[in-house]
């Protein structure tokens, strides 16, 4: 239900501002027509999801979430993600990244696979998104 009211609120925010945009100029459809037809349509849908919700029976948070090694699958993925966020800016986007997935991939693999996989993923991303497509990424003081 609270998810359906804040959709809802952002909908209708986003609404709102949409007027400020003119619907059609001389050329064809203005910038105010798409996101007013987006935003009539989440409107639309969070009322149907807010009725669905309260019509339904009560879902408890506890009973939604994985238990045994599948919440320590997720856990691990949260905090491997954690780890490269606050590593990034220090150590590049390959260390961080090779930290990531060794994290990730070291309960499922034998620790010298999953460190050979991190590397070669890691330096293939990083060579097709900064060399080939130039996108800005962290560097290190060695470039990579």
């Amino acid at each position: 239900m609270w998810a359906a009211l804040l959709l809802l609120g952002f909908s209708g925010f986003m609404f709102w501002q949409s007027l400020s945009y003119p619907y059609y100029t001389p050329a064809g459809p203005g910038p105010g027509f798409l996101p007013r037809w987006i935003c009539i349509a989440l409107i639309v849908l969070s009322i149907l999801y807010l009725w669905e919700s309260i019509k339904k029976s009560v879902i408890y948070f506890s009973e939604i979430l994985p238990k045994g090694r599948p919440l320590a699958s997720v856990l691990v993925a949260l905090g491997s993600l954690l780890v490269f966020i606050v590593i990034v800016d220090f150590t590049g986007f390959v260390i961080s990244a090779v930290v990531l997935l060794f994290i990730s991939l070291v309960r499922e693999y034998k620790w010298y696979s999953a460190l050979g996989i991190s590397i070669v993923t890691s330096l293939f991303v990083f060579y097709v998104f900064y060399t080939l497509l130039g996108v800005p990424l962290p560097v290190n003081a060695l470039g990579w």
